[in-house]
């Protein structure tokens, strides 16, 4: 049985040294939690230490291959958050292996030792989803609201941007160098990128117990954009003057499959499929307040917080650039 103390509570973080993790932890170590991480190389979550108070932080080993090492990662713990996942599949980390078994695996876990999961998946998963990601995400989602009930959340945010993410800071570095940036599908795929410090807040409100739970919200930002108009951001903030060139969906596919070859893929088949979807909240979601707004949070526009950290891209860092362009960008 698991034994309770009156110090503060142990939040179990599951995946936590990743790009999302990193700002969820400190979210829930400003509020006194203590904070286990648990990935599968505690020797490179280092950075995440002074992110909290001296011993509030601590990672541990854990592989969601291994229900043991779930248990021993969970052992004394009040709550849970599952944050793991892949995007694309390299040997054993597989979409089946990972957002499947090992999700189902830490909610009855979770069961077993008798605390909440708060779990993160996307916008878009399906169990009948075309893509491979997505749909392995919807089966996972059902495993864990199957498991787990009431005692189960599920987060599924929109693209998710911040300073060290793999979106705009991607596209931002691809315009020092080419002339042009590529539009897949032409460009008109929209999303709702929603600001990570966003993200974090609602998983600690959701450890805090102001958020319901057995349900599915959706996270978003302030404004819908298409793929063109992100790209046409990161150009306003770089100060870069590119062209947009069109890329069709059989050449997206032949791309990727080239390029889904390479040891860290930039874009692979099944990101492709993903693409030819809207990646934004539903109506329904708005409608029963499973939103951002819907728990409290005034979601963060992508113009309030891409110069913050978009500035070291430009042609004179964090100078200003009296001869920046003016001009729309231009498409070919």
């Amino acid at each position: 049985m698991t034994q309770k103390s009156n110090l503060p509570k142990v939040v179990t973080v599951f995946g936590g040294s990743g790009f999302i993790g990193r700002h969820i932890v400190r979210a829930l170590a400003r509020r006194g939690y203590r904070v286990r991480v648990a990935v599968r190389r505690p020797d490179l979550a280092g950075h995440l230490q002074p992110l909290g108070d001296v011993g509030q932080i601590t990672a541990v080993q854990a592989n969601l291959r291994h229900r043991w090492s779930i248990d021993r990662a969970l052992d004394g713990a009040d709550a849970a958050i599952n944050l793991v996942g892949l995007l694309y599949e390299t040997g054993r980390q597989s979409f089946a292996a990972v957002h499947e078994f090992g999700s189902k695996a830490v909610a009855e876990a979770c069961r077993d030792a008798g605390i909440p999961l708060v779990h993160m998946s996307a916008i878009g998963a399906s169990a009948d989803a075309e893509a491979d990601y997505a749909s392995s995400k919807g089966r996972a989602e059902k495993a864990v609201l199957d498991t787990l009930g009431e005692a189960a959340i599920i987060m599924r945010p929109s693209i998710v941007f911040g300073p060290e993410d793999d979106f705009f800071n991607q596209f931002a570095n691809m315009a020092r160098f080419s002339p042009v940036l590529p539009l897949i599908g032409g460009g008109e795929t929209r999303f709702q990128p929603v600001y990570v410090g966003d993200v974090a807040e609602a998983f600690a409100r959701a450890i805090d117990g102001d958020v319901a739970g057995g349900r599915v919200y959706e996270l978003g930002g302030p404004d819908v954009l298409t793929f063109r108009e992100c790209l046409e951001q990161v150009c306003e903030v770089t100060e870069r003057r590119r062209f947009f060139a069109t890329v069709p969906w059989w050449a997206a596919r032949m791309q990727g499959r080239i390029l889904g070859m390479l040891p860290k893929p930039l874009l692979t088949v099944d990101q492709v499929t993903m693409l030819k979807s809207d990646n934004v909240v539903s109506g329904e979601a708005e409608g029963q307040g499973r939103t951002l707004a819907g728990i409290g949070i005034q979601p963060t526009a992508t113009l309030a917080i891409l110069p913050s950290y978009l500035w070291r891209f430009r042609e004179t860092g964090q100078y200003a650039n009296p001869a920046a362009p003016g001009e729309e960008n231009g498409a070919a």
